[in-house]
């Protein structure tokens, strides 16, 4: 008899409390305002195509989301392999990165609080995809070729 219903109550009890740990992580994401220093999910990654290579550092990323629009902007350092295969996974290339080119607009920048700087060695492109699939610029600085940082504002519109 007390198997019959401390085994049911038991589980309820942890369900509940794991829903509402839930519930304070999502709240807590969502109250965010800027960069968080941590990897995006892995379904964020999925939804709006940035897959950032493994043993990157210095990852941050913040989204934004409305009706029409929602953005994802991560920030990154590589290695200039960890570059290649990005650029090769989102389907461009090095050679499409145009030198001199901040491809990352300035509202967009602003929300992030991002920086580029004249005296960095910039290069940008943008890959655009038919909808829904997400538009995304793609800003790199290589000013340090062994470690490219990588700034992609990804922006998905149903």
């Amino acid at each position: 008899m007390v198997l019959l219903i401390g085994v049911p109550a038991g589980y309820l009890a942890i369900s509940a409390e794991q829903s509402r740990s839930s519930g304070r992580d999502k709240e807590a994401e969502s109250s965010v305002s800027g960069l968080q220093d941590s990897w995006p999910s892995k379904m964020k990654r999925r939804v709006f195509e940035v897959p950032i290579p493994a043993r990157s550092r210095d990852v941050a990323y913040f989204e934004t989301s409305n009706w029409k629009t929602s953005r994802l902007y991560v920030r990154f350092t590589t290695t200039g392999a960890g570059l290649d295969a990005f650029l090769d996974d989102v389907g461009t290339s090095r050679s499409r990165l145009a030198p001199g080119a901040v491809t990352v607009n300035a509202r967009d920048a602003a929300t992030v609080d991002w920086t580029f700087p004249a005296h960095r060695d910039w290069s940008g492109t943008t890959h655009r995809q038919d909808r829904p699939r997400p538009t995304r610029d793609i800003t790199v600085d290589l000013t340090d070729p062994a470690a490219p940082r990588v700034y992609v504002v990804s922006t998905a519109t149903p």
